[in-house]
């Protein structure tokens, strides 16, 4: 098995079986590999959040597990800290209470890891992600709306196309009832070229804020 290969079927990841695939290809040396480590951890928060129900919450463990590798591996770089986060939230937000209490600390620790090595890293993917996680844990234990729209936007200052900032600071704005900004934010992903890196992702977002755009009120007051 050559990392081309498994690359080129993770690009086609849209294809269920090529995902898993991919992640089949990667498993066989992700506890002695780095790149095989993380990318497996990868693989499978894309699998947890598009494979069948009854096999996303396996996949995402799976994904944890990757992600630990990657991060004893390799503690100096970016890429293991993030897809361990990716898959602790993938778990903390589908799989109830239990598992976001569990999870909660770990996933902002290993963020501010990613961004203390790289902030940058994919578009300042855990700036972003920091900003979710600052929305969705409650403020009891640490939440703050305020400071999920700082990282959002922050993220935005440098990356101005980035689907994930625009489509949570969106969310962010409706809840405020602060409407029209909200439509704008959807509207400018709506109408982001495709990185075809990102493609299936950002399609995804796509979709996600037209038919959001669709249910938002055409008008409403503003601050």
């Amino acid at each position: 098995m050559s990392a081309a290969t498994a690359d080129q079927l993770y690009a086609q990841r849209e294809d269920l079986a090529s995902a898993k695939r991919a992640a089949e290809l990667w498993s066989a040396n992700a506890d002695t590999d780095f790149e095989s480590a993380w990318k497996l951890a990868r693989a499978s928060y894309w699998l947890g959040g598009h494979g069948p129900d009854r096999e996303r919450r396996a996949a995402l463990a799976r994904g944890v597990v990757a992600g630990e590798s990657a991060v004893r591996l390799r503690p100096d770089r970016p890429e293991g800290h993030y897809w361990l986060a990716a898959a602790m939230g993938g778990l903390a937000e589908s799989f109830g209470m239990s598992q976001g209490i569990k999870y909660r600390s770990r996933i902002k620790s290993e963020l501010e890891r990613v961004v203390a090595i790289d902030a940058s890293y994919e578009q300042a993917s855990a700036v972003t992600a920091l900003g979710r996680w600052y929305y969705l844990v409650p403020r009891l234990f640490g939440g703050s709306r305020s400071k999920a729209d700082e990282q959002f936007r922050r993220t935005l200052e440098q990356y101005p196309n980035s689907v994930t900032a625009l489509f949570f600071l969106a969310e962010s704005e409706a809840a405020q009832q602060h409407t029209q900004v909200a439509r704008q934010l959807l509207q400018r992903i709506v109408d982001v070229p495709v990185d075809a890196s990102w493609a299936p992702e950002i399609r995804e977002f796509k979709a996600r804020a037209a038919d959001r755009l669709r249910t938002l009120p055409a008008s409403a007051g503003e601050p």
